[in-house]
């Protein structure tokens, strides 16, 4: 294993890295890694796509509130009706 410091300037700045260089091989990928990347393969082929977001608890509260008075599996489906309203009201007001 051989170790080398690397250096470079970015944005006027002048960054170090540390790079370690090895002759063992990359292990090989988790079971929950193949799991999530055949699930995520799975969604785009049903034309969906998973996406993380950063919501106020009071929002998540509301989404919480209209997945069990909807009997919705999760909150995902709360959102996208919330969505699908909002795009029925805007398509009337044109």
């Amino acid at each position: 294993m051989r170790k080398k410091l690397w250096t470079g300037e970015f944005f006027d700045q002048t960054l170090a890295f540390l790079v370690i260089e090895s002759s063992l091989p990359m292990p090989a990928p988790s079971r929950s890694t193949e799991h999530t990347r055949a699930y995520r393969e799975r969604l785009r082929a049903a034309g969906g796509e998973e996406v993380l977001l950063q919501l106020p608890r009071a929002t998540v509260a509301l989404l919480d509130a209209i997945k069990e008075r909807q009997g919705l599996r999760n909150r995902s489906q709360a959102l996208i009706q919330l969505i699908e309203q909002g795009r029925a009201a805007a398509q009337q007001m044109t």
